[in-house]
């Protein structure tokens, strides 16, 4: 999702992402399963408008976030000020 800041962020939550269906048991061919649409927490990305990618302490990857957590940070890149 990008913004109208140019600030976008990716949330994600099937095989590999960090979140609980990280290491599901049917691996890659997990995305043709019905449970894929269904995870207590996601991962996210954040970057702007040139590709540069927000860091969050240790990693451009914020894992096992909840969907509290999720929405909080949506909120939050949708208000960012845009570099000048």
């Amino acid at each position: 999702m990008t913004f109208g800041n140019g600030w976008s962020i990716s949330v994600q939550f099937g095989y590999g992402n960090y979140c609980q269906n990280n290491h599901h048991p049917m691996g890659f061919y997990f995305s043709n399963n019905q449970d894929t649409t269904t995870s207590e927490d996601a991962e996210i990305a954040i970057w702007d408008k040139d590709g540069n990618w927000y860091n969050f302490g240790n990693n451009t990857v914020k894992g096992y976030c909840s969907a509290d957590d999720v929405a909080g940070w949506i909120n939050k890149v949708s208000n960012f000020t845009p570099v000048i």
